[in-house]
């Protein structure tokens, strides 16, 4: 064993890994019966709270790769969940909305949802989690001073 590095069990990487599952298990749970997936769910997420945006902003703020966005997007609009259109300005920039389908999911399920959230405070207390989420966005490279 490398006497430089952290036992397993004190690993980062490794730990993030670990409460991924743990957090996304009841989520996935409660998407089991609406056919989304759960990056799907996380545009629908971004849309509703933050209105029409282009792809390439939506991509960043749903944590996706932008091709895997654009095959999903397609395939969500075909369903009804979501609009796309072109910018009127520039027409290469493709603007992408909730579709009432898309709120309707999100409204039905936000119950659920909160119950979830609610599970991880209680899980580690209101202060921890709180204190969890601002530590992890100070790790993220994502994050910019002040938020």
């Amino acid at each position: 064993m490398t006497s430089n590095l952290p036992p397993t069990k004190r690993s980062l990487p490794i730990a993030l890994l670990r409460t991924r599952e743990s957090v996304k298990a009841p989520i996935r749970e409660m998407l089991s019966e609406t056919g989304l997936s759960e990056q799907q769910w996380r545009v629908l997420r971004v849309l509703a709270e933050q209105g029409e945006m282009d792809s390439h902003s939506l991509a960043k703020q749903a944590c996706l790769l932008f091709p895997s966005l654009t095959r999903m997007a397609a395939a969500m609009n075909a369903k009804g969940l979501i609009t796309q259109t072109r910018d009127p300005q520039d027409r290469r920039r493709q603007l992408i909305a909730i579709a009432p389908a898309g709120l309707d999911i999100i409204n039905s399920h936000a119950d659920s949802a909160s119950e979830i959230v609610k599970g991880f405070r209680h899980k580690i207390g209101d202060q921890d989690y709180e204190m969890l989420l601002d530590l992890l966005g100070r790790l993220s490279a994502e994050q910019t001073p002040g938020q």
